[in-house]
């Protein structure tokens, strides 16, 4: 759900939740809270969020508008367990290439994975994008099991090892159920952890070609010691490394933590984010692939095949601002609750909405106006520059309400450059044989 103004929308009902058992909808707008008034009283998200959780078991009852309906709909909800999947996307590119986006490593991930996969084989997938751009990463036995899935029995997929530790390997226990297709792997500055361990092994094997920029450089194992107070203290005792021997963790100084805090600002500086050649490794760094024996590196994170910058051509103050305040997520969903029925009956699936659906001059002239109220500086240079990329947004976020969340990813992928150059990449066969092969040539954007 989601504040807007002083009205409570249901966003999105999660498949097997409570609120999809009793028939909340999307679009829907909770205007009581067991006998409690909350439409048009400013509360912020966390104080509804007190109001409608409780133990499981519980029931909470919630009065709801729904557009079309003239009286009050009272539902009675069961609280439970609300399931929390960890993919967030899954669709085809085309008629060869999937897209699965993983944004965390949980319990369940690696069987969320294979149901995706599995979904997009039956669609005719050959190739796989995996994007694992922003995921922070979980649990290591997850990451493993979905690396298991691209290698063939019996391959290391990371190692541990400390100064009092003893090396433990693990592997790959069985046939993979994706071992043949081409495989992009997209990362950034924000895949760290669980995600660097699958980035790494993918690379390492020579079985897909990593695309991004280098990732966040997370790679400490830590061991909980309780103390008799109650409390507990993490001690590092081992680091991760993978199959070819690098260091996954991001070099620090002992008792340094802001230099270690402050390494994302280093890139900037360093102009890391936009230059690959602005990197510079010794020679200690340099490690073969297991396969190709092409030349990888090491000295934290996982530096990518392909480098692709940061774009900023189209972000402006003003562009912040409209997102920063919510602005332009407002007025997304205020435009889907006033014509929900019109589009859904004009725009059956999200490829007829994405080819179709062109934003209305009237959601621009109300932009403005929510800008105005906010006592925001309007600037029509920067509004030029970032117009085409705020449209985008806007049409992702309505397709997310009208969908469901891979319906924002089918939309704003066409504006991410990651994704259109691993796109680009997997569906060049040349290209990507190149990349495998160790041909730099063409592995800087």
């Amino acid at each position: 759900f989601n504040m807007l103004t002083d009205t409570l929308y249901v966003m999105e009902v999660i498949s097997g939740g409570p609120s999809q058992k009793v028939g909340l909808l999307p679009g829907d707008k909770i205007i009581y809270v067991n006998d409690s008034l909350i439409a048009g009283i400013k509360k912020d998200n966390q104080d509804v969020i007190k109001m409608l959780r409780g133990p499981k078991g519980t029931t909470v009852n919630v009065r709801v508008l729904r557009r079309g309906t003239p009286q009050l709909l009272d539902f009675r909800i069961v609280r439970d367990k609300i399931p929390i999947y960890s993919i967030d996307a899954k669709y085809m590119v085309d008629h060869h290439t999937g897209y699965i986006r993983l944004s965390r490593f949980g319990v369940s991930s690696s069987e969320e994975f294979l149901a995706a996969e599995k979904e997009l084989k039956a669609k005719g997938m050959k190739n796989l994008i995996l994007d694992l751009t922003g995921n922070g990463g979980g649990i290591l036995q997850t990451a493993s099991d979905i690396v298991d899935e691209f290698l063939g029995a019996g391959k290391l997929v990371v190692y541990t090892e400390g100064k009092n530790q003893p090396r433990y390997d693990l592997r790959t226990t069985s046939a993979g159920s994706f071992e043949q297709g081409s495989l992009v792997v997209l990362v950034d500055e924000g895949s760290a952890s669980a995600s660097e361990i699958v980035a790494g092994a993918v690379q390492d094997w020579d079985r897909g070609v990593v695309v991004g920029r280098r990732t966040f450089g997370k790679g400490l194992v830590q061991r909980q010691l309780p103390l008799p107070d109650g409390t507990m203290i993490r001690l590092t005792v081992a680091r991760y490394y993978t199959p070819t021997g690098r260091s996954i963790q991001k070099p620090y100084e002992e008792g340094n933590i802001d230099a270690y805090n402050r390494d994302f600002f280093n890139r900037v500086q360093h102009g890391e984010m936009w230059h690959a050649d602005s990197i510079r490794f010794p020679d200690s760094l340099r490690f073969k692939t297991l396969v190709n024996k092409r030349t990888v590196y090491g000295g934290g994170g996982i530096m990518p095949d392909y480098f692709v910058p940061v774009d900023t051509n189209s972000v402006t103050d003003l562009h912040r601002n409209l997102i920063g305040r919510g602005i332009v997520n407002k007025l997304a969903i205020a435009e889907v609750d006033k014509n929900r029925a019109r589009l859904l009956k004009s725009y059956s699936h999200v490829e007829k909405f994405k080819s179709d659906y062109r934003i209305p001059e009237s959601m621009i002239t109300r932009m403005k106006e929510m800008a105005k109220g906010e006592k925001m500086e309007w600037d029509d240079e920067q509004f030029r520059k970032s117009e085409q990329f705020l449209k985008i947004q806007l049409k992702a976020l309505m397709a997310r309400d009208l969908f469901d969340s891979s319906a924002y990813f089918v939309i704003i992928n066409d504006e991410n450059d990651l994704f259109r150059e691993g796109l680009r990449i997997i569906s060049n066969p040349g290209v990507y044989d190149e990349l495998l092969n160790g041909s730099f040539s063409v592995a800087r954007k």
